[in-house]
């Protein structure tokens, strides 16, 4: 039966319900008789329970008004076990390093000095990467009511624009068919079609991309109507069409089989076409590259050539084959000349911003890498359903999906996955301010990127300050109603003046702006507009449409002529674009720089894990791949840390949340942690070879702190897996390969960093290989020469070399010596244990690791080996200490 509802809370139930205090009694005593009346129809039919809102006759909330989303806490059951065993480990911390400090081995001083020192890094760094995971939460969207509030029945459909950007830059390295099965993906994705602009950005000018462009646009004139005839996912014809599903076995309709059949062979026939044009690409003329109608392709010299857009799809009707109209598919190459500084991705994603604001304006943004496709159709929904909600979303400037991978090994052998850091680190982070990165997969508010703050909240009446004490809001009362009667004739005598300014400023910018009605407009003359956007009028026009669109009365050729200007090479220089404005400058890992300035000005970010994969893409699948990729990424950490925009010192008193800051930290200074790491994976091989050890013998109360740690260690490890929802094979690749880029890739880093910063040397990087046509897994164990590969395999040599070292002479000098033996052994395993995936990977396949790195290796961890044997500080430098043996030689 079912329960009589609560008391109502007028302030709560007429916001929630929409009904008046006493229309809301009237019918909850309709509710009570019709109840009575059924009571005996109930008892046949049994107790039901239920609440007293699955009733038909009850008054409901409209559909169309409840939230399109809500927070998932972690149960509590979950999250405080987790953090009680937080707050534990960090007491036991306490007494550890109590009893470490206060008991130091004077015979390995060094040893000893040196441990403390790591131990203690690495303790803050804990604290650091801990503290953010404090709030985590999950998040569930309602894509129904998204469409009964946005989609109503025979009405245009009200959903927001969304421009996607896709960015490539070498064909050969970045395989078309990759970039072409994204950018189908995005042309069938479940969004209304006049609602979505794809821009795909060339940055290396190539016409291979272009022709492939082109021979994709005409595929999807058959591709899209397939997908959304027959609602299919992935929209992606290579992994659809890799997909091990028997349609004969299970009751399909013989049309769709037929239809299958018909698009695979389609779709086969385009990648022999795009095969086909890789295949003439692979030989460049003398004379470079010419067009179909004879002229020289602009961009034959990729340094400097003309900026490009062509417009493939959402022009001049094209349709596809039942006739129905097309998303927008636009190319662009920005402008390149020699001389000036063109900041690589980051620049190329701004440009994309400026074209996309000339020629279609949408109010948010999807930034995708050319290898990221869309795996659900509705992800565009999903991300609008906090976007596009009436109150929260619009302090929302960017919502974050999880980066998910295909083409990986079962065991993932090189965390490529990175599971831990989304699926648990990210989840912390939605709890408190949101994601720190906007990397691919990315919905933005494209208000958020021009520097705009975030709305601020308005004061309810009588709120005078936000001090809780009522004396000093009175205080504050009178202090402003003195300060308001002092500048009230003040403010009467400017207002006018400013505002026949700024209007009068307005006018110069020409017809861009007319007609346009912002807040924006009222605040900036057209100098600063023009200080910080640059000088295009059609530009700085659409910067004040919150809501998107074009200008009225613009012209496509007039668009398309303005949309070439703006990505003109010259077209920042002394403007806001890289430092307040869009994408960042400073750093190669510019979504971390370009989060971090958004949050600084008050916007929150959210994580969005849909039930299936939003987007989907590769990763790097060898050793030499994946460290070069981890290289990059520290080392942009490093120039955040070593620039002005460092977290620790800067976008104080601005809307950046202290946990917020903690993460944002932790981003940019755990490269440093190489050098501890390094140490700390040095001193068991030392410790084998000298003798010596960095603990004293323990007491049985150094026992019991010992057995603390280690066991706080696992249980922290153990409850994040448990609400993060980690596999322990998931959570073990991550802590190897924290190992194993931290003694290699982070310490590259942090040198090349100093080195650029400090002596101005710049890294040039390549691009990472997308694809290959080798098989599966064919390069799982392939070692390419790279000097990022010595250090680790110089300490698995050196620590290999000590375990024997330590064994031999434990079995030489007898039974007495396997104890203290046991502490050095544990630490030296506990380092090639963590650096087995290389192992493994040396020798799966040592006919094909490069010569170069077994003799550098063998090399420094002999010269090492042999130094500490020469310059050995543990031996006396009287001589050798000569000690009675206890053996009779009489």
């Amino acid at each position: 039966m079912a329960v009589p509802p609560r008391p109502m809370d007028p302030k709560k139930d007429l916001a929630v319900y929409g009904y008046g205090t006493i229309a809301w009694k009237e019918r909850m005593e309709e509710w009570k008789k019709k109840q009575n009346d059924k009571l005996q129809v109930v008892k046949h039919q049994g107790d039901k329970g239920g609440d007293e809102m699955d009733d038909p006759d009850l008054p409901k909330m409209d559909e169309g008004r409840q939230p399109l989303s809500r927070k998932l806490p972690i149960s509590s059951s979950r999250i405080n076990p987790y953090r009680m065993i937080i707050l534990l480990r960090m007491v036991i911390l306490g007494l550890f390093f109590h009893y470490r400090i206060r008991h130091p081995v004077n015979d390995a001083y060094g040893l000893w000095l040196t441990s403390i020192i790591c131990e203690i890094w690495f303790a803050v760094s804990w604290i650091f990467d801990q503290f953010p995971k404090w709030f985590p939460i999950e998040r569930e969207t309602y894509l129904d009511r998204l469409s009964l509030r946005y989609e109503k029945e025979g009405k245009p459909s009200e959903l927001a624009p969304v421009d996607i950007f896709v960015s490539t830059v070498d064909p050969m390295k970045e395989p078309p068919l990759i970039t072409a099965n994204t950018v189908l993906s995005i042309l069938a994705v479940d969004y209304p079609v006049d609602k979505v602009a794809c821009y795909v950005s060339d940055d290396g000018a190539a016409m291979l991309t272009f022709e492939a462009l082109s021979e994709t646009s005409e595929f999807a004139r058959k591709w899209v109507p397939f997908c959304k005839k027959f609602n299919i996912e992935p929209r992606a014809p290579e992994w659809y069409f890799a997909q091990k599903v028997d349609y004969l076995r299970d009751k399909v309709e013989p049309t769709f089989v037929r239809e299958r059949r018909a698009m695979k062979r389609e779709y086969e026939e385009f990648k022999v076409r795009i095969n086909g044009l890789v295949a003439m690409a692979q030989k460049v003329p003398e004379e470079g590259w010419t067009m179909q109608d004879g002229t020289p392709w602009p961009g034959n010299n990729v340094r400097d050539h003309p900026g490009m857009i062509q417009v493939f799809l959402g022009h001049n009707g094209v349709h596809d084959i039942e006739g129905n109209e097309l998303p927008s598919l636009i190319y662009v190459s920005r402008e390149k000349r020699p001389g000036f500084e063109h900041h690589k991705k980051a620049g190329a994603m701004n440009a994309l911003v400026r074209v996309s604001a000339v020629i279609s304006n949408a109010p948010f943004l999807l930034n995708v890498d050319c290898d990221h496709y869309i795996n659900n159709s509705k992800a565009l929904r999903e991300a609008m359903c906090f976007m596009m909600d009436p109150q929260a979303g619009k302090k929302i400037c960017y919502v974050q999906f999880p980066q998910r991978f295909d083409g990986i090994d079962r065991h993932d052998r090189y965390s490529n996955r990175n599971v831990v850091f989304f699926d648990i680190n990210m989840k912390g982070l939605d709890g408190i301010q949101g994601p720190i990165y906007v990397g691919t997969g990315c919905v933005f508010r494209r208000q958020a990127l021009y520097g705009y703050d975030a709305p601020k909240k308005t004061k309810p009446p009588g709120k005078t300050c936000n001090c809780l004490p009522k004396w000093c809001c009175c205080f504050c009362r009178s202090r402003k109603r003195n300060k308001k009667s002092k500048t009230k004739d003040k403010k009467k005598t400017t207002k006018a003046r400013d505002t026949s300014t700024q209007i009068h400023a307005l006018e110069n910018i020409e017809e861009g702006i007319e007609g346009i009605d912002s807040e924006k407009s009222t605040l900036m003359p057209q100098i600063k507009f023009e200080k910080k956007f640059g000088q295009s009028p059609v530009f700085i026009a659409s910067t004040l449409l919150e809501e998107g669109g074009v200008p009225p009365g613009a012209t496509s050729a007039s668009l398309l002529k303005e949309a070439i200007h703006v990505i003109s090479c010259g077209y920042e220089d002394k403007t806001d674009w890289g430092k307040e404005v869009g994408w960042i400058y400073g750093s190669v890992t510019e979504d971390i720089l370009t989060g971090f300035k958004m949050h600084c000005h008050g916007w929150r970010s959210v994580y969005c894990i849909p039930r299936r994969p939003a987007f989907k893409g590769s990763a790097p699948i060898n050793l030499s791949d994946r460290l070069h990729q981890v290289l990059r990424w520290a080392l942009g950490s490093v120039e955040i840390f070593l620039s002005r925009h460092c977290p620790i010192w800067y976008g104080y008193g601005c809307g950046l949340k202290p946990l917020e800051r903690f993460s944002y930290i932790n981003s940019v200074v755990y490269p440093l942690t190489s050098i501890p790491l390094i140490a700390y994976c040095t001193l068991p091989a030392v410790c084998l070879l000298t003798g010596k050890f960095i603990v004293p013998e323990i007491s049985n109360y150094a026992s019991i702190v010992f057995m603390g740690m280690f066991i706080s260690i696992a249980a922290t490890s153990i409850l994040e897996m448990q609400w993060g929802g980690v596999g322990i094979d998931d959570w073990w690749r991550n802590e190897q390969f924290w190992v194993i880029g931290g003694v290699s890739s982070h310490f590259f880093a942090l040198l090349q960093g100093l080195l650029k910063v400090l002596a101005g040397v710049n890294t040039n990087f390549t691009v990472t290989s997308k694809g290959g046509d080798d098989g599966e897994f064919s390069e799982l164990y392939l070692f390419k020469w790279t000097s990022l590969l010595i250090p680790p395999l110089t300490l698995l040599i050196i620590n290999i070399i000590g375990v024997i070292v330590g064994v031999s002479d434990a079995i030489s000098n007898g039974y007495e010596s396997w104890g203290p033996l046991f502490g050095r052994l544990f630490f030296a395993l506990w380092v090639i244990v963590h650096l087995y995936p290389f192992l493994k990977g040396f020798m799966g396949k040592q006919d094909r690791v490069p010569t170069i790195i077994i003799v550098w290796s063998i090399l420094l961890a002999s010269i090492f080996s042999l130094l500490w044997v020469r310059i050995n500080p543990f031996l006396s430098r009287d001589g050798i200490v000569l000690e009675v043996c206890g053996l009779d030689c009489d």
